[in-house]
């Protein structure tokens, strides 16, 4: 096969995909942005686009350190990324596409657009668990997609907004813009804009509410599926632009740098640099999404109250040894059960095996992907039908809008107030039932894996 597609950009290049019988479309560029500049979507490129490599993954911290000598770290190193080599550079904005190697322009296949986590500080859309997800082998084309993180995509400064007539969460806006780029580009790929999925886990579950809470997405997709970080609490507020600015200032100072272009003018290690060194006398951190007054227009508690979220079927859920389990698992519920369209939670407790650490926060993502085989992990027969099975439940969601197509057994019932079960997934038979908040609450503190 030439795995070759004509985009409205251009045509370009592919490759074989990981799974038999798909492509893949790698480092597709969707946006130009500078330093601290709101993204440009790609319209058009000169030739045909060579989408055969990942593209380059946003500056980030660990790109300044030997991962193995981070102790704290190491964890999820050894887990996503030991062996794998990446790069980083401030020319980020890449996106991945995964379809059958048969899909053409009219299939109209339903598309899953992928958020990574990472805490809005690390992470890409590329690292082993993403690399080569199954859903194509189902029918659903896949995209997974790099945004700029931490100080590259979260700034907030007076001279910023004098510039653009508003600032901060860059990277927000470079997600937007790759679900604008999909949208005008997917059908060439026989993909179908008016049937999107958007889904994210962790700071790409926060990502993914966003999206659906933001008056700038209306229309761009029609379902979403958010893990570990899905639902709002009045636990975790929205910051606004005034307190981030003042961290930056506070970051330029500690710079030496008196104005903006000297900011700008920071190499990326010293900018990574200054930003942690100002986190510890200033609070806020300076690398989460703001109140913008334009993207994000609310607290998300405040917004579910008055109703402005995307009235669309939702999945959400969450690990049994996750970061904070009982509290992402309330979220999940109180978030589904306020939708006037059907929407599922789930409960993941499978033990993974190769240690003692459960399931840990981001381990469900190895069976959403269908990217067992890319894991050192020795998993047993039981793994492998487990994650098939919640491929099938989520290529039926994106499908369809409901978990319950094709060859998804059993029925997975969408959660209603006043209702506790939910489906859960893992170590007994997958069934609808209530998982045990004592457990949850000696796993939020006790585990050891938690997080990026």
């Amino acid at each position: 096969m030439q795995y070759i597609v004509n985009t409205p950009c251009g045509p370009l290049q592919g490759c074989p995909g990981r799974v038999s019988g798909t492509a893949a479309y790698k480092g597709i560029r969707y946006a130009t942005a500078g330093r601290w500049e709101y993204p440009k979507q790609v319209t058009a490129w000169q030739g045909i686009y060579d989408a055969t490599q990942y593209g380059a993954c946003s500056y980030q911290p660990r790109a300044f350190y030997n991962e193995e000598e981070n102790l704290k770290k190491v964890f999820y190193y050894y887990e996503f990324r030991k062996g794998e080599t990446y790069t980083y550079s401030e020319d980020c904005l890449f996106l991945n596409v995964f379809t059958p190697d048969t899909a053409k322009e009219g299939d109209k296949l339903p598309v899953l657009i992928y958020l990574h986590g990472g805490g809005f500080t690390g992470g890409c859309g590329h690292e082993k668990h993403f690399d080569g997800p199954v859903w194509p082998a189902k029918g659903v084309i896949g995209v997974t997609l790099n945004y700029r993180l931490g100080p590259m995509g979260f700034v907030c400064l007076p001279e910023l907004k004098e510039e653009a007539g508003f600032t901060g969460n860059y990277g927000l806006y470079d997600q937007l813009t790759a679900i604008h780029w999909v949208r005008d580009n997917i059908a060439s790929f026989g993909g179908d804009p008016d049937n999107i999925t958007l889904m994210g886990q962790s700071a790409g579950a926060m990502s993914v509410q966003q999206h659906v809470l933001s008056p700038m997405t209306d229309g761009l997709f029609h379902k979403a599926v958010m893990s570990s970080g899905g639902g709002v609490s009045k636990m975790l507020p929205s910051a606004s632009v005034e307190k981030s600015c003042e961290f930056w200032q506070a970051a330029m100072k500690n710079a030496g740098c008196e104005t903006l272009a000297q900011f700008r003018a920071l190499s990326p290690e010293r900018l990574f640099a200054v930003w942690d060194e100002t986190k510890k006398t200033v609070k806020g951190g300076g690398s989460f999404p703001v109140i913008d007054g334009r993207f994000v227009v609310g607290a998300g508690a405040d917004l579910l109250a008055a109703g402005k979220q995307k009235n669309i079927p939702y999945m959400a859920g969450c690990t049994s040894e996750d970061m904070m389990p009982p509290i992402l698992h309330k979220m999940a519920v109180n978030w589904c059960t306020a939708q006037e369209q059907n929407s599922y939670v789930w409960h993941f407790d499978r033990q993974l095996p190769g240690d003692e650490h459960g399931a840990w926060h981001s381990s469900d993502l190895w069976y959403w992907f269908g990217t067992l085989e890319n894991c050192w992990r020795p998993m047993q027969q039981k793994d492998f039908d487990l994650s098939a099975q919640m491929v099938d439940y989520l290529c039926s969601f994106a499908k369809v809008g409901h978990p319950n197509g094709g060859n998804t057994v059993p029925l997975w019932h969408p959660t209603k107030k006043g209702e506790k079960r939910v489906l859960c997934l893992g170590e007994k038979d997958t069934a609808m039932a209530s998982p045990s908040m004592l457990k949850m609450i000696y796993s939020m503190l006790t585990n050891k894996a938690v997080g990026e």
